[in-house]
């Protein structure tokens, strides 16, 4: 039975389009077998796609020093279904921060912590103008999940 690695991401622009898709990228790299990878947009997604998953990727822009609406409205809408039915949901986060990305990280990891998911890194926060690295760095990030979840270590 393969695992299902839920990658939940705000693309406003064409850089964060560019992480969506390194995450995706990296989750389905051909060293990484067994993992379905799913990717949708946080208007898109919904509890019942949470509760199918095995780990959760959430990435966002800083919006105005926090998570973008579209990420907010995912949690707002999924928050009371998903909790007591999600504890210990292997998590991790990247942020395409235009500042320093410390609103951003505090807002989801407090509703992170609310849900009682479980961190697999640090949140990842892709600071300041734009790198030509922020979508290897995310690219490794999904891989590293996903490789995890294959190993059975998620």
């Amino acid at each position: 039975m393969s695992k299902r690695l839920l990658i939940v991401a705000h693309v406003p622009s064409p850089n964060t389009a560019r992480l969506r898709e390194a995450a995706e990228r990296g989750a389905r790299h051909p060293e990484v077998g067994g993992i379905e990878v799913v990717v949708k947009a946080p208007f898109e997604t919904g509890p019942d796609d949470v509760l199918a998953c095995d780990a959760i990727l959430l990435g966002t822009p800083e919006n105005l020093g926090t998570m973008s609406g579209a990420l907010k409205d995912f949690f707002d809408r999924s928050y009371y279904p998903l909790l007591d039915k999600t504890q210990g949901l292997p998590c991790a986060l990247y942020v395409r921060a235009g500042h320093d990305g410390t609103g951003t990280r505090r807002a989801v990891e407090s509703i992170v912590t609310g849900l009682r998911w479980r961190w697999v890194q640090a949140p990842l926060i892709l600071r300041g103008e734009w790198q030509e690295a922020f979508p290897e760095r995310v690219e490794e990030l999904a891989m590293t999940m996903a490789a995890g979840l294959e190993a059975g270590m998620l």
